[in-house]
């Protein structure tokens, strides 16, 4: 028997992402074949969103600037998955987080990772216009975070990691995909 193909497409070349998009789907679907490639898609907001709103329309944006991009070329995917990394204060402190935003068969499920609090220089850092991947390679004195452990990873000792955390909020962000008769309008 042919193991089932399933083709997914990543709002993001960062390998992070694409790693925690297959990973999470091949959860749900253990004996698939499946085949995870990512396009550079942009999120049409700031390069560090500093609102869970702003992150979320980021997410939001990649994803569906992925299924215009597959429908231009001819090549679909079975899946459009974004994640947009974000912070925000809220009443508890500073915090940072990521949106997920996937599609299948044109129906679009939101997802949002766990939040990690963030010390106080470094939202300061990032409200004066820094990203937190620069800022989190300064402060612990490594290169390109963003696209391995992230700040996460950093100030959780890597029990957590951006691709764990990105992996858990997809496989929720994917229960309407599962489980469609119970998400029916």
């Amino acid at each position: 028997m042919t193991p089932q193909k399933i083709s997914i497409l990543v709002g993001s070349k960062n390998p992070v992402k694409i790693a925690a998009a297959q990973d999470a789907i091949q959860q749900y679907f253990p004996s698939a074949a499946i085949h995870c490639a990512g396009i550079d898609a942009p999120s049409g907001v700031a390069e560090q969103p500093m609102s869970a709103a702003e992150t979320k329309q980021g997410a939001i944006n990649r994803v569906k600037y992925c299924q215009q991009h597959a429908i231009n070329t001819g090549i679909e995917a079975d899946y459009y998955v974004a994640m947009e990394g974000g912070v925000d204060m809220f009443d508890h402190g500073a915090a940072t987080f990521a949106y997920m935003a996937l599609i299948n068969n044109n129906q679009l499920s939101i997802g949002r990772s766990a939040l990690l609090p963030l010390p106080t220089k470094v939202y300061e850092a990032l409200e004066a216009g820094e990203e937190l991947g620069h800022v989190m390679d300064r402060l612990f004195n490594t290169h390109n975070i963003k696209q391995k452990g992230g700040a996460i990873g950093l100030l959780t000792q890597n029990l957590a990691t951006r691709g764990s955390i990105y992996t858990q909020a997809i496989i929720l962000a994917m229960a309407p995909f599962i489980n469609r008769e119970f998400y029916a309008d």
